[in-house]
């Protein structure tokens, strides 16, 4: 029966695609082993993930369960419940002193699909789009399987982990370049860039005519100083957020965008066929989110404190170089003293030590090889024990 199925599969005429063909997501194949020794009874320290520890805030929960008892929850405005939307408007005043109209607000189903969108809407296939590393996975993979050509920038320490403008210049003037995707605080480094450096490079792309999308999701978890929105500089900048970092609502899978005046209808076009709206029971949270600022502060301030236990405990467990660790939630540590491959040092470290965190080759396909990013958005107790668990485990060591 076996070989009968093995041969029916063999001769399906069902083939994948060739732009599904892009790399796994690594860290969620990490989250995935993790869980297979936990289901062996093992306690694993989950480090490779990007997401809080805690829910929702309580506003969210508490709108969710009152709106429950309205009735039906259908199909909203495609561009999302204009309440929301002012609200999300309305928020870049009280934090940045920045005028957004909400009308060139667009609710997202997450931030993944604010990238989608953007990139629908503002690319075509075989266009260059800049991207750094190290750098979020999936702007490659995405970008790919939409058949735009990817080009990667590799950065440094020289420039705090960020793209230039003298580098982007320098892939432009090979071939022209169409867009480009800055992030500040990054993942997986955890760095930013200073309002200053932001805002030439945005006036350096926009000068060539590079479209450049902004990933702001971490903006609030800000720790060495403020992070500066890339409205500030220009208002034809697609900024992508989300309520998944700072608000900590990961899986109610809602974020938003800043379109430019020319790409609302676009990408509202875009929407309705692909979404036709986003849920409305995450609307009705992410809005009641923005009245637990206090509530969400305090959970920051947590994370500032795990992120000096790791500042200052990693360096005595073995890890003494990583990167500056000036916001979002993450601390990218240099491993090449200890193996110049990043998977099967990750691996042996979740086997061995009972540690999740994501390899370095996720995130750089090249370098990234010598690095491994930590997530501690996690309890406080957790990033003491994975201190110790990590510590005891490089103490002896092998390749």
């Amino acid at each position: 029966m076996l070989e009968k199925a093995k041969d029916l599969l063999h001769d399906s005429p069902v083939q994948a695609s060739g732009r599904s063909g892009v790399p796994p997501f690594m860290v969620m194949d990490v989250m995935a082993a993790a869980a297979r020794l936990e289901a062996q009874g093992r306690q694993i320290v989950h480090m490779e993930v990007g997401q809080p520890a805690v829910g929702a805030p309580s506003h969210a929960i508490a709108a969710v369960r009152a709106a429950l008892g309205d009735g039906p929850h259908g199909y909203t405005e495609t561009l999302g419940v204009p309440s929301l939307r002012r609200r999300i408007a309305s928020a870049y005043d009280a934090w940045h002193g920045l005028k957004i109209e909400p009308e060139r607000i667009v609710v997202t189903t997450g931030s993944s699909a604010g990238f989608m969108l953007g990139f629908l809407a503002a690319f075509e296939a075989g266009d260059r789009v800049a991207v750094a590393l190290p750098g979020y996975p999936p702007y490659r993979h995405i970008l790919s399987a939409l058949g735009c050509e990817v080009v990667a920038i590799k950065t440094g320490a020289a420039d705090r982990w960020s793209i230039t403008g003298a580098s982007l210049m320098a892939q432009h003037r090979i071939k022209p370049l169409k867009g480009m995707i800055v992030a500040s605080p990054a993942n997986p480094t955890g760095t930013m860039m200073s309002g200053e450096a932001l805002g030439e490079l945005i006036r350096c792309a926009e000068d060539a005519g590079i479209t450049v999308i902004s990933d702001e999701i971490y903006h609030g978890l800000d720790y060495a100083f403020a992070a500066q929105s890339a409205a500030r500089f220009s208002q034809n900048t697609i900024i992508i957020n989300s309520f998944s970092k700072y608000f900590c609502m990961t899986g109610w899978r809602i974020g938003w965008m800043v379109a430019p005046e020319p790409l609302v209808r676009p990408v509202e076009r875009l929407q309705q066929n692909l979404a036709i709206s986003v849920p409305t029971l995450s609307q009705i949270a992410a809005e009641a989110a923005f009245d637990s600022r206090d509530e969400l502060e305090a959970i920051k301030h947590g994370y500032e404190d795990n992120r000096r236990i790791l500042v200052e405990g990693l360096p005595g467990a073995g890890l003494t170089s990583f990167l500056p660790v000036d916001g979002a939630f993450y601390l990218y540590a240099d491993i090449s003293h200890f193996s110049d491959d990043s998977y099967v040092f990750a691996k042996r470290m979740l086997d061995e030590a009972g540690v999740a965190a994501t390899p370095g080759v996720d995130f750089d396909p090249v370098h990234g090889r010598q690095f491994l990013r930590l997530c501690y958005a996690g309890p406080r107790e957790d990033m003491r024990e994975a201190v110790a668990r990590i510590g005891g485990w490089l103490k002896d060591f092998r390749r």
